[in-house]
């Protein structure tokens, strides 16, 4: 994977933050159709993501494994 990618993807999981986004936020915001940066494709891919519902919307949170991807590149203060 390309380090600009998985730049992207810190950065969407940082964007989503610990309160989930509703799905059509984050599509408007996320979605691209350019093959070199797959960011939400990659980030849904390694499970880092993940959709549900809630009160009937459709929402996106970040999921354990990408809790588990952010701590391990946040630097030390």
């Amino acid at each position: 994977m390309s380090e600009i990618v998985e730049r992207l993807i810190i950065d969407l999981l940082e964007w989503i933050g610990p309160n989930p986004r509703p799905y059509a936020e984050t599509m408007e915001a996320w979605r691209t159709s350019c093959p070199r940066l797959p960011v939400w494709e990659d980030a849904n891919d390694r499970g880092l993501v993940r959709r549900h519902h809630t009160a009937g919307r459709s929402m996106v949170s970040v999921s354990d494994a990408g809790v588990e991807l952010l701590r391990s590149h946040r630097r030390p203060r």
